[in-house]
C-alpha cells in the first residue's frame, strides 16, 4: 500500500495550513514536486507568501536547509562553491556552496542574470556539481524551490527554457479570499508572527529518510497503458497545438507522469486514474510551452493552451 507517502503528505499538509492562509493550489505544488522528486517554481507578486511557504516546509522536514538570496551581483561560485588554495598545505580544495543541501530556497531566481542562474542546471539534473573537472555529488533528498516574480517586475530576467524545463512543477501564488486575509490579520492580532515560525508551532514532523521512502513508494504507484497514452497524448497536444512554437519536452511528458504518480499518492491511491493527470497538468506542462508572440498579442497565454487541450484531448475511461 502506499500509506507512507500519503501520511508524510498529510503531516506535510496540516504543518503548512498551521502558517499559510489560503494557496491551496500551491501547498499541493509543493507536496506533488517534493513526492515526486523534483523541483519546485512559485510565481508570484511579492507579499503572497512565497518564501513563507518555503520557510515553513523547510521547519517541517528535519534535514539540511540553505537559502540563496539571488541578486543581479551574484556568481556562480556563489552556489556551487569553488576551489581555493591552503597555504598552509599548498594544496587546492574544494569549498562546497550552499547548493550542497537538502533542500535549497533559490529566492527571487529571476533577479540574477542567466549565467549564474545555470549554475543550478547540473545540480538541478545530475544531483551533482563539477568543479574544475571534480565531480561532488550532492546529498539525497534534494528538492529546489524557487521563488519568482512576474518577469513584466522591473529588474527580473526570464529564466532560459533550459530552466524552466527542470522544474518539475510550477505554481503561482495569488492573494488570499477576502475570509482568508481577514482569518490572517486576526492571527496576527494573537501573536502570530510570520518572521518567527515558533509561533506558529511548526516542529519537524518527518526527515530525510521518510521523504527519500516516500519518493520509491510514488515512483512504484501503477499506471495502466491507456493512462500512459493519455499522458503522452496531452505532451504531444502541446507541440502540435496552434499558438505555440514550443511544446514540453520528453522530459515534460516524464513530468506529468511522476506528479500524476504524486497526486495519486497524496489520495492515498496505488493507481493513477485520468483525473489525477488532469490535476496536474496545468502545473507540469504551462511552465514549458513557448507561446508565439502574435498569440500573446492576442492574449493567449501557456495556461489557456494547456486548458484547452485538456477540454480538446479524449480521456480514457
Amino acid at each position: 500500500m502506499n500509506a507512507g507517502a500519503t501520511e508524510v503528505a498529510q503531516r506535510l499538509r496540516t504543518g503548512l495550513a498551521k502558517v499559510i492562509a489560503g494557496n491551496e493550489a500551491p501547498t499541493f505544488a509543493v507536496l506533488v514536486a517534493l513526492l515526486a522528486g523534483g523541483h519546485l517554481l512559485l510565481e508570484g507578486v511579492p507579499g503572497t507568501a512565497k518564501t513563507l511557504i518555503v520557510r515553513t516546509l523547510a521547519r517541517l522536514l528535519n534535514a539540511g536547509f540553505r537559502r540563496i538570496q539571488f541578486t543581479p551581483d551574484l556568481m556562480p561560485s556563489d552556489i556551487a562553491g569553488t576551489t581555493v588554495f591552503d597555504p598552509a598545505s599548498g594544496t587546492f580544495s574544494f569549498r562546497r556552496g550552499p547548493v550542497f543541501t537538502n533542500l535549497v530556497l533559490a529566492d527571487e531566481i529571476n533577479r540574477t542574470p542567466a549565467k549564474t542562474q545555470s549554475a543550478l542546471l547540473e545540480a538541478m539534473e545530475e544531483r551533482q556539481v563539477t568543479i574544475d573537472g571534480e565531480t561532488h555529488p550532492i546529498p539525497a533528498p534534494f528538492f529546489v524551490c524557487a521563488t519568482q516574480n512576474p518577469i513584466e517586475f522591473e529588474g527580473t530576467y526570464p529564466l532560459p527554457e533550459a530552466q524552466l524545463d527542470r522544474f518539475i512543477v510550477r505554481a503561482r501564488t495569488g492573494y488570499p479570499s477576502e475570509e482568508q486575509e481577514r482569518a490572517l490579520l486576526a492571527r496576527t492580532v494573537a501573536g502570530f508572527d510570520a518572521h518567527d515560525l515558533d509561533t506558529a508551532g511548526i516542529e519537524p514532523v518527518c526527515d530525510a529518510h521518510e521523504i527519500i521512502a516516500a519518493q520509491r513508494e510514488v515512483r512504484a504507484i501503477h499506471v495502466e497503458p491507456n493512462v500512459q497514452a493519455y499522458v503522452l497524448a496531452l505532451a504531444v497536444a502541446t507541440r502540435t497545438a496552434r499558438d505555440v512554437s514550443l511544446g514540453a519536452s520528453p522530459r515534460g511528458a516524464l513530468a506529468l507522469l511522476a506528479t500524476a504518480q504524486a497526486a495519486a499518492a497524496i489520495d492515498g491511491r496505488t493507481f493513477v486514474t485520468p483525473d489525477d493527470v488532469k490535476a496536474v497538468a496545468p502545473l507540469a506542462l504551462a511552465h514549458r510551452i513557448i507561446v508565439r508572440p502574435e498569440a500573446e498579442l492576442e492574449g493567449v497565454n501557456a495556461d489557456a493552451i494547456v486548458a484547452r487541450i485538456l477540454a480538446g484531448v479524449p480521456a480514457p475511461t
